[in-house]
């Protein structure tokens, strides 16, 4: 593969010149239920093969898919925390095919009139601007089963735990421009989702996993024929799945071929594209409304319930920190894009500097966190405690290199940052008097240092502030010290 991505245009080059990159995206959420969408079969992750499974299920003859209800509500919940158009009437479809794991021969899923359409997500980008994804519907469907083919040298077994269980895919416009867009723009919707409560987004569970729709042409010119990559684990695979897929179809289109629209899996250890089958059109799927459900007709009063009860999305607490806590447009980016994470900010900052509580946050907590693999909730610092560690440092008590020292400690024995410093005697100096008399000391032991200084060298400056925190083992309040010290060196 020889084409080399430049990241500043998003644009490819090939032998032939530049080439862009057209992506859309097909995320399968799973809904956050304790029963799938059309039977009242539990949807907890582990559970042992097919021990999930009801009769509708398994497709056993005479059963009658029901509607869960609180699968529509989570539908129309994300909906309207992507900022779409509710759909108050849409219908459930039958999809045909054929897969030994789905064992009615079809789906049931929605075509033409979802239950959501058009919406919008909004990308923060590195550089600090803003790019809108377009999102052209959510509709709601069921999973298939599980073919398992490492349980024996000559079988494939099935496990149906997964089928019925209730599935939102949302799919957006072919807006994305990068593996960088995209690998943003699934983070992006797994964070709305988990604030809204609707999928957990455990990409590693199967809770929420993308097809990528992949083709390449030359600025300006109509869209070139794409190829999906199917389900898609996790961002970082995404990321590298488009990079592969589009230098693979450029050297293709460079070496005279065409590009054949097919369906591709992506295989996670080479770190390349394969092609599965040949792509499917909906006329493939024969589908048509399903003659067991009726069409689902919302009420209006209850979707407006639904959009009063939303929590503050993303966008909204990441504004409201940069306006309250005076914090940058990443700084605010970085805290709530988990909502764990914005939660323990907000308790640490609360009354407090927000910078400086931000600053600990995404610095010493998160670097000692990630030292061992442990996300917010487990950290054996509480958001409280290092608001107790905030205060010593706000106050005087602590200089902020001490206030690193407390944390470790903090951190490995879980004792509050005031019983450390008591403990281990760190209390900061700010004692005029004694301060003056150390810093006495070090002007009558350095005259020819003092004599420069006076003589223009003000760089020399830190070296007596050095000094001063040396002799009073780093115990010294800095501020108190600057100013005692200009003062007494301007003679």
């Amino acid at each position: 593969m020889t084409a080399n991505k430049n990241l500043q245009d998003n644009l490819i080059r090939g032998e032939t010149g530049d080439w862009e990159i057209v992506i859309g995206m097909e995320v399968h959420a799973q809904v956050l239920s304790e029963s799938k969408l059309f039977s009242s079969a539990a949807t907890a992750f582990g559970a042992e093969p097919n021990a999930q499974v009801s009769f509708v299920d398994a497709a056993m003859p005479g059963m009658l898919p029901v509607i869960n209800k609180k699968c529509v509500e989570q539908a129309v919940r994300t909906g309207l925390g992507i900022n779409a158009k509710i759909n108050l009437h849409s219908v459930f479809d039958r999809k045909n095919y054929f897969y030994a794991d789905l064992p009615s021969g079809y789906q049931i899923s929605q075509f033409k009139d979802p239950i959501v359409g058009k919406g919008q997500i909004e990308l923060d980008m590195p550089d600090g601007s803003t790019r809108t994804i377009g999102i052209t519907r959510l509709h709601l469907e069921q999973d298939a089963g599980k073919s398992m083919h490492d349980q024996s040298p000559t079988e494939s077994y099935i496990d149906l735990n997964r089928s019925g269980v209730a599935l939102m895919e949302i799919v957006s416009e072919p807006d994305l421009r990068s593996s960088e867009e995209a690998g943003l723009y699934l983070k992006k919707l797994r964070t709305i989702l988990r604030y809204l409560g609707t999928c957990d987004g455990n990409m590693d569970e199967g809770s929420m996993r993308a097809d990528v729709n992949v083709s390449v042409r030359k600025p300006g010119d109509p869209l070139g024929t794409r190829c999906e990559i199917k389900n898609v684990n996790s961002m970082r695979f995404v990321v590298q799945a488009v990079e592969y897929e589009a230098r693979r179809q450029i050297e293709i289109i460079e070496g005279g071929g065409v590009i054949k629209q097919e369906t591709r899996l992506f295989d996670n250890a080479k770190g390349e594209t394969r092609s599965m089958r040949s792509k499917e059109e909906a006329h493939d799927y024969r589908y048509f409304p399903d003659p067991d459900l009726l069409p689902l007709i919302l009420d209006e009063a209850w979707v407006n319930h639904i959009k009063a009860t939303l929590p503050e999305l993303p966008d909204d607490r990441k504004n409201r920190y940069i306006k309250d806590f005076g914090l940058t447009s990443y700084d605010a980016g970085v805290l709530v894009a988990e909502k764990d994470t914005a939660v323990y900010f907000e308790n640490a900052a609360k009354g407090r500097e927000g910078k400086l509580a931000a600053n600990w946050v995404m610095g010493e907590l998160f670097g000692a966190l990630n030292k061992e693999n442990k996300t917010i909730s487990e950290s054996p610092v509480s958001a409280d405690a290092l608001g107790g560690l905030l205060d010593l440092i706000m106050n005087g008590t602590i200089s902020g290199r001490t206030a690193k020292e407390v944390f470790e400690e903090m951190y490995a024995s879980g004792k509050p940052a005031a019983k450390i410093v008591e403990e281990k005697g760190l209390q900061q100096v700010s004692d005029v008097g004694e301060l003056e008399k150390a810093i006495d000391d070090v002007i009558a032991q350095n005259p020819d240092k003092v004599a420069e200084y006076r003589g223009g060298k003000d760089k020399l400056f830190g070296f007596f502030v050095g000094q001063v925190m040396k002799n009073t083992g780093g115990k010294a309040n800095p501020g108190v010290v600057n100013d005692l010290l200009k003062k007494k060196l301007a003679g």
